[in-house]
């Protein structure tokens, strides 16, 4: 009798072990796990904050390097999708997920519709300097995946809906093709064969350049 005491006691003393055992391996697989997350989302959060002047500042690079007169229509067409997005805005007045986080209205998203504009740009240029090969689709998906990518980001950190990126992604890959094929089929020929065009082509870019630096200056920086 003694012994199957002995041995009963021991079965539920190992048993016991193993219960602990167990849920202690149970909260350090919780707590990596959850550590894992949590570097994810303050990797997201972060890449999301810096995905305007990283864009934008690839853009800028890039126009530059260009300095030409189909770049001065770029940069122009850019600002200009900006603030449409903006109208836009105002017109539909439709709420963020998350209403605390952002003043202003959510549809479209002015990020995607950006983001969506210069990468619809820089497809189209690739695209017609390389025609359609193995290189230029490359470079193509390459780009709408980061651009993808960036434009999910705003969805992951509950700043806009799935709707606003996707209406906001399709205005600005919209108004970049009417705004690369207006200038090939339109403005390019007239810019050629008049000076004046020349001029006020110039003048429109720059000013709309000093516009959205401005712009910068009054909110993405009040942002930070």
């Amino acid at each position: 009798m003694t012994e199957l005491i002995k041995t009963s006691a021991f079965r539920n003393g190992s048993s016991s072990s193993n219960i602990e055992e167990d849920v202690n391996v149970f909260e350090q697989e919780a707590l990596v796990d959850g550590s894992s997350k949590l570097v994810a989302s303050g990797l997201e959060s972060t890449i999301n904050r810096l995905s305007k002047w990283l864009v934008s500042g690839l853009f800028s690079v890039v126009i530059i390097w260009r300095h030409d007169s189909e770049a001065l229509w770029a940069t122009m067409g850019s600002v200009i999708n900006s603030a449409l997005a903006m109208v836009l805005k105002r017109i539909l007045n439709q709420e963020r997920p998350v209403p605390t986080l952002k003043s202003d209205p959510g549809m479209p998203s002015s990020h995607a519709q950006s983001i969506f504009f210069i990468g619809g740009f820089i497809i189209l240029s690739i695209v017609e300097w390389l025609g359609i090969n193995e290189a230029s689709l490359m470079i193509s998906g390459f780009t709408l995946a980061i651009g993808s990518y960036l434009s999910w980001l705003r969805v992951s950190q509950q700043l806009h809906t799935i709707g606003q990126v996707v209406v906001g992604a399709a205005v600005g890959s919209t108004f970049s093709l009417l705004w690369f094929f207006s200038w090939k089929s339109i403005v390019l020929e007239a810019f050629n064969s008049n000076l004046s065009i020349q001029i006020i082509v110039a003048l429109a870019a720059a000013a709309f350049c000093v516009g959205f630096v401005l712009y910068v200056i009054k909110h993405w920086l009040k942002d930070e």
